[in-house]
């Protein structure tokens, strides 16, 4: 699986380096969980305190694979080729361009038909997700215990098929925004907090609150204080 064009520009661009392993772990989930799902099309990694989401899709060749494999043991493409209904996806849904153009090689035959949600947690505390998606509806079928963990991940409180319509690849391909976003908050900040004399908390706490007074988001508040401050004489 390859990273969403999104994604990839969220870890070429904006991420810091200390998180510059992030696109080897992202791929090393990926490799471990199509080891024990070969039918697997699609990987978010979600993380809750920075509320960003990166996703994996399914290569061309990956996509190929798995049709062969399926037409050979009868699986759910061969079953929709012969009349079969799809069960749990509008197929609507599924040719949905703006939705699914990670997988415009894939056909409706082809979608989402069974999904894993598994928390991962540290020091008791729940820090992201692991979403799992595969054109195979039985494809994590008695494998919770394996999935969690090869990907470190937790198989208490693990949710099957709670996410067919792989609303967290709308997530991924906002998070280039998302840090855009909080890039220039940060810089507006700093400018405030140098200009003012406050440290950045304070400085923060006032840009907020004055977002909050205009009705606008803290980034519009901070990109009129960026343009302010780079006009203004120091």
């Amino acid at each position: 699986m390859e990273p969403l064009p999104e994604t990839d520009e969220a870890l070429d661009e904006y991420l810091e380096d200390g998180d510059s392993d992030l696109r080897e772990v992202l791929l090393d989930l990926g490799r471990r969980t199509v080891h024990i799902v070969p039918s697997c099309v699609g990987l978010s990694l979600g993380l809750v305190r920075e509320n960003l989401t990166f996703t994996l899709v399914a290569t061309s060749k990956e996509i190929a694979v798995i049709d062969a494999a399926q037409y050979l043991d009868g699986g759910p493409c061969v079953e929709v080729a012969l009349g079969a209904d799809l069960l749990d996806v509008d197929v609507r849904d599924l040719l949905d361009e703006d939705r699914w153009t990670a997988f415009a090689l894939t056909s409706a035959a082809k979608g989402v038909r069974s999904t894993l949600s598994l928390p991962v947690e540290r020091n008791g505390e729940v820090v992201g997700g692991i979403n799992l998606y595969a054109s195979d509806p039985a494809a994590f079928r008695g494998k919770h215990e394996e999935l969690a963990g090869s990907l470190g991940a937790s198989a208490q409180g693990a949710v099957a098929n709670a996410d067919l319509g792989f609303s967290t690849r709308a997530l991924a391909v906002e998070t280039p925004l998302v840090l855009a976003d909080r890039r220039i908050v940060d810089v507006a900040v700093g400018r405030a907090a140098a200009r003012e004399g406050v440290d950045t908390d304070t400085a923060r706490d006032r840009l907020r609150d004055a977002a909050t007074r205009a009705g606008i988001s803290m980034a519009e508040a901070a990109e009129v204080l960026n343009n302010l401050y780079g006009t203004a004489p120091d």
